[in-house]
């Protein structure tokens, strides 16, 4: 049970992907992001298998701040690209302009992968709490894939709030606002993994 409210408490905090989906969800693109939440949690799945049959033997925590350097650089990329989007509300409420490209697959995948705090969930599960709880062969991918499917919603139900929200906003001022101040706090998330790579060097 620890494991799961431990995943679940990290992963459904604010985030760089739950701002992601929460912006989705303002701006009209809820359904058209559902790859996006796959993708999200594709990449939990993914590193839970290789860190739950590996521990640390492939990627050793010295190799952390590297991952929040590449991670905060397109985390940065990202705040840029929606910070800078317009919104067009073509007679409809809460419709994205048709040039907005909504969130795929594989950005979900990417910035999960890159996430410093999606490896703040795997590497304590897998290298402690898995060999505590006695959870080895195919429990590691049961409870993996159970923990990755919480990782796809986390961002979904950012993005489904996002939505209900969005439906009482009728003016455009108002979705590009929420877009900008979004893309402010993507860039801060970007900050802080980019501080935390700085702090390593600094130290080393």
């Amino acid at each position: 049970m620890e494991i799961f409210l431990y995943a679940f408490s990290v992963m459904y905090s604010p985030g760089p992907v739950n701002v992601m989906g929460l912006n989705a969800g303002l701006t009209g693109q809820f359904r058209r992001t559902v790859g996006f939440f796959i993708g999200v949690g594709c990449a939990m799945f993914a590193l839970f298998l290789i860190f739950g049959y590996t521990g640390e033997a492939l990627i050793s925590r010295s190799v952390l701040p590297y991952m929040a350097l590449v991670g905060g650089l397109y985390t940065l990329y990202l705040a840029f690209k929606v910070f800078t989007s317009k919104v067009v509300l073509p007679g409809k409420v809460n419709s994205a302009s048709p040039t907005d490209k909504p969130l795929t697959f594989w950005n979900g995948f990417l910035i999960q992968a890159l996430n410093p705090k999606g490896m703040m969930v795997v590497l304590p599960i897998t290298t402690v709490m898995f060999p505590a709880a006695h959870v080895t062969g195919i429990s590691i991918a049961v409870v993996s894939i159970m923990i990755a499917l919480g990782g796809a919603g986390a961002p979904g139900i950012y993005s489904f709030l996002g939505a209900v929200l969005g439906k009482r906003i009728t003016k455009e001022s108002y979705f590009n606002f929420f877009n900008r101040l979004m893309g402010v706090g993507l860039a801060v998330c970007a900050a802080f993994m980019l501080h935390d790579f700085y702090i390593h060097v600094q130290g080393g």
